[in-house]
């Protein structure tokens, strides 16, 4: 075994150049922890916003970023049941993939089936059960249903237009015309989100308004997805892409929360991290029926690129250029 391993550390706030590859020394996993060899990280969104220092699920700077990992258990700790070297395990880290190896509590790690790759395991820890329990345990959607989903042909966007059609909810994907056909692809009938208010746009379609929209803008986007809906419906902030600055923040949420309400819609906000810290249950069940669906093959994860492990720096910078269409992979 050998003494150190390469990561990739996010050294100081800034762009992807502040990510550099360093060696750390392999410790022996404590009581009740697993050191897994890392074979696959997702890259998405929350690992940009990392880079300035921001993210409140994250250590303190230095550290290494890596939000969702699969690999191979290398050692098991003491009192640990249930693992064994060899397994392949995946698990919701939020940091600390970008790594060679990765030690963690047991408890974080489930088994991943045979039949899923280590490349589509990474793809969809993060995206698809940020979809599933947005579209299952918050919105509760119906078959019949009208969704709108904005962002939607980035990594969770993806994700989300996949898993309501399999829900048998007639869908609605906003994007620029380039990703139209990814799209189309997908289930969703696209909207040009710069040809108006997605509003405007949307009741163009459905003139009584969607039933849920699942926003992934933010910021001023969040009057007209509200407007979107019809009387009674819902819509759920995730990832707000287009939110920054304290004050504007203060003014989506209220936003979110209180106009929603007061023009006869619900509004929330939801986030994997914040409700896996506060009980895990809820991912332990649901991303083993994900791992499901993809031995079933009745999801297939749209992944954009895959680099090598300790390339997450030029994952990063692809990330940041806006491009993106679906999921990153980082494969080892």
């Amino acid at each position: 075994m050998p003494a150190t391993y390469r990561a990739v550390m996010l050294t100081k706030k800034g762009g992807p150049e502040v990510l550099q590859i360093v060696e750390l020394p392999i410790e022996d996993p404590g009581p009740g922890e697993l050191r897994v060899s890392v074979k696959a990280a997702g890259v998405g969104a929350t690992d940009l916003i990392m880079l300035t220092g921001n993210y409140p699920f994250a250590p303190r700077i230095p550290f290494v970023p890596g939000y969702e990992a699969v690999g191979v258990v290398d050692a098991v700790g003491s009192g640990v049941a249930g693992f064994v070297p060899g397994q392949r395990v995946a698990a919701l880290t939020v940091y600390g993939g970008f790594a060679e190896f990765l030690i963690r509590e047991a408890e974080h790690f489930l088994p991943v089936p045979d039949a899923v790759s280590d490349r589509d395991a990474a793809a969809v820890i993060l995206n698809y059960v940020t979809a599933w329990q947005m579209i299952h345990r918050v919105a509760k959607v119906q078959h019949g249903h009208t969704a709108l989903v904005t962002g939607a042909a980035g990594g969770v966007g993806t994700a989300a237009l996949q898993l309501l059609r399999l829900a048998g909810v007639k869908t609605y994907g906003a994007a620029s015309t380039s990703k139209f056909d990814i799209l189309r692809s997908l289930g969703a009938t696209p909207i040009d989100y710069r040809n108006g208010r997605i509003d405007r746009l949307t009741r163009g379609l459905e003139p009584k308004g969607v039933d849920y929209v699942f926003d992934a803008v933010g910021g001023a986007n969040i009057g007209p997805c509200i407007g979107a809906l019809r009387k009674g419906g819902i819509v759920i902030g995730f990832g707000f892409m287009g939110a920054s600055g304290i004050l504007s923040k203060v003014s989506m949420f209220a936003n979110l929360f209180i106009g929603a309400r007061l023009r006869g819609r619900r509004g929330t906000f939801y986030g994997v991290s914040a409700l896996y810290r506060k009980d895990p249950k809820p991912l332990r069940e649901d991303l083993p029926k994900i791992f499901l669906l993809l031995e079933e093959k009745k999801i297939d994860p749209l992944i954009t690129q895959s680099f090598g492990l300790l390339e997450a720096k030029r994952a990063v910078e692809l990330l940041a250029g806006g491009s993106v269409q679906g999921k990153i992979v980082l494969i080892g």
